[in-house]
């Protein structure tokens, strides 16, 4: 288990998303597909934010339109107090050197036609005036700093295991010191052993130097363990907000509570009770949307009523620090249906 880090006095806003919209069109005759729906969150400095929720539900758009590589629609997105939901392709680049990303496919986050020390020190020679030594000697030292020996800065991609080029984007990501990085699904393409290297790599970068995360994934086990902070998606709206611990170990939305269950364990009959109380948490309710009013998990939730989808559900506050958007969530009924826990790390 890896252990987070505490942050101590007032915390200082890094990155403020306020009513995210993302709206993808698909032609004259077909309606725009809503991928963000009026998402809002906050980092602080030197936290770990993760953003949960499966395959569709909007996490690396939202991660592109912090980038940059997503238009936004409507909405804000301020860094260190700076809007930049729409700046020029200047600004952008020198907005880099303090925003990065370290993206989910290893094999081809890394051009296969330059070396290694090649594309780390591209940052640095792109973005500032350092001499050559001085670029050299950073990129060998970002690179032991990943646990990456020296010499590997005169070898090419392919020469490297998956898990070795993740450590060689992360070292890419962070040669410049960035205050924040976007993590998407950076380790879900890596072996189970291979992962637990890199995520103690990124929480040891972030004792060192106070470094934030926006950690995008589908996997609750590792969220639990790498956050400080969760925001749930469901279709591009959020579920539920919390922190890591209280979010994954007592879910409250019913959406969570199935990201949760679907969790893997390796005993096998605990696996199958699981799948089954997953399938139960998420049978049809018969209930049907019009259009885009309602909550969107409400064809899928057991406790779906006709009030679901009348309309659309806000996150609102039921204890300190946690949010959920669901009409029932003070409802003794659902308050009742226990929730299945995360295994054991």
């Amino acid at each position: 288990m890896l252990a987070r880090v505490k942050n101590s006095g007032p915390q200082e806003t890094l990155l403020d998303v306020s009513n995210l919209t993302v709206t993808f069109r698909q032609g004259l005759r077909r309606p725009p597909v809503l991928a963000v729906r009026g998402v809002s969150f906050v980092v602080n400095r030197g936290e770990t934010l993760s953003i949960v929720g499966e395959s569709g539900s909007g996490k690396s758009t939202i991660g592109g339109a912090i980038l940059g590589l997503v238009k936004v629609s409507s909405g804000t997105i301020r860094f260190n107090g700076e809007d930049i939901t729409q700046v020029p392709v200047k600004r952008r680049r020198e907005i880099s050197a303090h925003l990065q990303a370290v993206f989910q496919d290893p094999f081809s986050s890394l051009d296969p036609a330059r070396t290694v020390g090649e594309s780390v020190s591209e940052p640095l020679e792109v973005g500032t005036s350092l001499p050559r030594a001085e670029i050299a000697t950073r990129t060998t030292g970002v690179l032991a700093r990943v646990g990456v020996a020296a010499r590997a800065a005169s070898k090419y991609p392919a020469e490297f295991s998956g898990g070795q080029r993740q450590r060689i984007s992360i070292a890419r990501a962070i040669v410049r010191t960035p205050e924040l990085v976007i993590c998407d699904e950076a380790v879900s393409a890596l072996d189970v052993s291979v992962q637990a290297h890199v995520l103690n790599l990124l929480d040891e970068l972030k004792k060192d130097s106070n470094t934030s995360y926006v950690f995008i994934s589908h996997n609750m086990a590792v969220v639990r363990h790498v956050s400080d902070r969760v925001v749930v998606l469901y279709q591009g709206r959020v579920m539920e907000e919390g922190p890591a611990a209280e979010t994954c170990d007592t879910p409250m939305h019913p959406y969570t509570r199935s990201l949760v269950a679907a969790v893997p364990v390796p005993n096998v009959t605990e696996q199958r009770e699981r799948r089954l109380a997953r399938n139960s948490a998420t049978r049809a309710s018969g209930i049907e949307l019009r259009g885009n009013v309602g909550c969107p998990f409400a064809p899928r939730c057991p406790f779906a009523q006709q009030k679901c989808v009348d309309a659309t559900p806000e996150p609102v506050e039921f204890a300190p620090g946690r949010k959920a958007a669901c009409v029932r969530i003070t409802d003794p009924e659902l308050a009742l249906a226990p929730a299945i826990p995360l295994p054991a790390a």
